[in-house]
């Protein structure tokens, strides 16, 4: 199989947390924190659980939720914002929307005075810094691109695969993307594509593509 000609660098994603300062005591002010929050400040409390938790059983979990839900014990609306399916999301400003749309609903339907919780259990508004560190890892072809996908630690795959859809070419992840613009094979690119990052572990959607690219290579061997 012919080398690309731009090949594959694998870089890994460092993301430190840094604190706003803005709080939230009842959901009104989670709802006034969203609305103002940057895309920085979505992506940490959207995207973390995966990053951090990528060694258990994937859920759609968000920080947003988790607190309505465990903290303000509103459990109709934790679920709601729980079934927010981020995945469908090609930009971190649609994804605020459409927090944003869902908490609304739940007031209008809910009309009266706030439960406020004690101080010690408001929620804290944080912001992620983040950094893309390249690695020693370069793929000229199949074979290296698997050497490497065995290699890279959890973190390469989350900036490849998770990160890569929220921005240009939005709603593409980084792997697909070289496979279709530097051999043409749309046949690997729309498996690879089709996978729903959030259905796996990042150690199980690693697994998940190498049976993908070993496939392909060895249909490559019998012809």
């Amino acid at each position: 199989m012919k080398e690309a000609k731009e090949p594959f660098r694998f870089r890994n994603r460092l993301t430190l947390a840094e604190v706003t300062g803005r709080k939230a005591f009842n959901i009104n002010e989670l709802l006034e924190g969203i609305k103002q929050a940057d895309d920085e400040v979505i992506y940490y409390h959207t995207h973390r659980f995966i990053k951090q938790f990528h060694h258990l059983v994937p859920e759609g979990a968000n920080d947003f939720a988790y607190w309505v839900t465990n903290t303000v014990q509103a459990d109709r609306l934790g679920e709601e914002l729980t079934s927010i399916d981020i995945v469908r999301y090609n930009s971190l400003g649609d994804l605020r929307a459409a927090f944003v749309k869902m908490i609304e609903r739940h007031l209008a339907e809910n009309p009266g005075p706030a439960r406020t919780v004690a101080p010690g259990r408001e929620f804290h508004f944080m912001r992620a810094i983040r950094f893309s560190l390249p690695t020693s890892c370069s793929a000229s072809d199949y074979a290296s691109f698997l050497d490497c996908l065995r290699a890279v630690n959890p973190s390469s795959l989350y900036l490849h695969v998770f990160e890569a859809r929220l921005r240009p070419p939005y709603g593409v992840d980084d792997f697909s993307h070289w496979f279709r613009k530097e051999f043409g094979d749309e046949e690997v690119g729309r498996e690879i594509s089709r996978l729903d990052p959030y259905s796996y572990t990042l150690e199980g959607l690693r697994r998940r593509i190498i049976r993908i690219i070993e496939k392909r290579l060895g249909e490559a061997s019998n012809v």
